[in-house]
């Protein structure tokens, strides 16, 4: 097996160096194969952890301005764009689907740093971490931002690729079908070594930039907020995540712990827990906060460490195991080595975490998900920012299968979202295509094989669960 693992590795590595991987990069993964090589498999026992209590609280933090605005002069923005919202049946970065009228992911997030360049006179750049095939449909989307480069510094940075491995030998997987499924990123924890190996980081310290703050493209809520900048500067940390209150929906999003035998703050994911601690992973009451993937860094304490590592900044081993083909479950099993960004909680001594609320947290994993926010239950401010606009609690909304995907998705919202401003929950089953200014309220479940909702429909909590919307065809009609 030793041996196989070797010529694993060594194939692996004449592989990446064939497409130009960077040798830094290059020894990052030759790290985390050795470890995958020796058994570890990145698992966090319950019994080495123990729950986090409270946090502190973005609400309660103290506001200087004049700090506020120092800090944010210093600090850069980095979005996560290397997915191409496959789950969607999209081929291209899922932050280039219009989020409201003619506004895009993108759109947005150039309005939000915008604004804060012109409220608190600052640079404040924005990079985009791509994939080599998210990059050149995001660089064109933002031309239309010409205002957006700053001096000297690029709109992006790569992320790397690497060999899917077999599970049974460990060496690189050959599909001929498709080769582009023989790579994959090696996850969102690639940002450290991306930022250096593209000589951002460099760049960066040369300019006098301190603070970095990163968080998903496809996350609307996630903005560099003054306070949290004041917050992160202020308290000296070198590094910090944002968390929020987990509920019943959370269950399987990595959460907050902290390790008994030396007090560090960790995050543990799912694919990190043991089967028969899967129980209380999913306890929202035992593990109160959730992962929200904003963080904060001290490019500095990050320079450093990669320094005192060689590169490797020492990030959990998360082992993942799939299909090369996701489409075809008979296509060989592989193991895909990863990493977590927000793992780094647990690398950095001194690092920190706060409290937010969900309003800084609004992915978009599905097309349930955008429904909500192309729709009236979200107004956008000046600064393109997404508030909810009862100041409530955002709808929860469950599509069928007919509305997976988004072109067939747009089909059945010809003329936009629904109103749900009144909505509590909406549940679609069946095929169904929504009319013109369709207002929903209350707790609603269209079921039926499917049809038309006609325009000007009002869907209450008086439609019992499964009937037909009145003035609707009936079912597969």
């Amino acid at each position: 097996m030793l041996i196989m693992e070797f010529d694993g590795l060594a194939r692996a590595r004449s592989l990446m160096r064939d497409i130009g991987v960077h040798p830094h990069a290059i020894e990052v993964f030759s790290y985390y194969y050795r470890v995958l090589a020796e058994g570890e498999t990145g698992v966090l026992a319950e019994s080495d952890l123990e729950p986090v209590a409270e946090l502190p609280h973005i609400d309660d933090l103290e506001v200087d301005d004049d700090a506020a605005a120092e800090a944010l002069r210093r600090t850069v923005v980095v979005k996560l764009n290397g997915g191409l919202g496959t789950s969607m049946g999209m081929d291209r970065a899922k932050s280039l689907v219009e989020v409201r009228p003619g506004r895009s992911f993108l759109d947005l997030i150039a309005q939000q740093v915008l604004d804060l360049r012109s409220r608190y006179d600052a640079d404040l750049p924005l990079l985009m971490m791509n994939s080599f095939r998210t990059r050149e449909d995001t660089l064109a989307a933002l031309g239309a931002h010409p205002e957006l480069p700053i001096d000297g510094l690029p709109l992006d940075f790569l992320q790397h690729q690497e060999p899917k491995l077999l599970v049974d030998d460990l060496t690189p997987v050959s599909w001929p079908a498709d080769p582009s499924l023989e790579w994959c990123p090696p996850g969102h924890g690639d940002i450290y070594t991306a930022l250096e190996t593209s000589g951002v980081l460099a760049m960066l310290l040369e300019r006098g930039y301190r603070y970095m703050f990163v968080s998903n493209a496809d996350n609307l809520g996630a903005w560099p907020d003054p306070r949290l900048a004041e917050w992160f500067a202020g308290g000296g940390f070198p590094f910090a995540a944002e968390f929020c209150r987990r509920t019943a929906a959370d269950r399987k999003g990595g959460h907050l712990a902290r390790r008994r035998a030396d007090g560090q703050l960790v995050l543990r994911e799912l694919a990190q827990t043991h089967d028969e601690d899967a129980e209380a992973f999913g306890d929202v009451d035992r593990h109160r906060f959730f992962n929200t993937n904003n963080l904060w860094l001290d490019l500095h304490a990050l320079d450093e460490h990669l320094r005192a590592g060689h590169d490797v900044l020492g990030l959990p081993l998360i082992r993942n195991v799939k299909n090369v083909d996701p489409s075809d479950p008979s296509s060989p099993r592989v193991v895909q080595i990863e990493t977590a960004m927000g793992a780094a909680i647990g690398v950095f001594d001194g690092a920190a975490a706060i409290e937010v609320d969900r309003s800084r947290f609004l992915p978009v994993k599905t097309t349930s998900d955008l429904l909500v926010l192309r729709s009236d239950a979200y107004r956008l401010n000046d600064g393109g920012e997404l508030e909810l606009a009862t100041g409530g609690v955002a709808p929860l909304v469950h599509l069928g299968d007919a509305y997976r995907l988004l072109p067939d998705f747009d089909a059945r919202f010809p003329s936009g979202a629904p109103s749900l401003v009144g909505c509590e929950s909406l549940v679609v089953t069946g095929d169904w295509t929504f009319g013109r200014d369709v207002r929903v309220r209350g707790v609603v479940h269209v079921a039926g094989e499917g049809g038309t909702i006609p325009d000007g429909a009002v869907l209450d909590d008086a439609l019992p669960d499964g009937r037909v919307p009145e003035g609707s065809p009936a079912p597969g009609g």
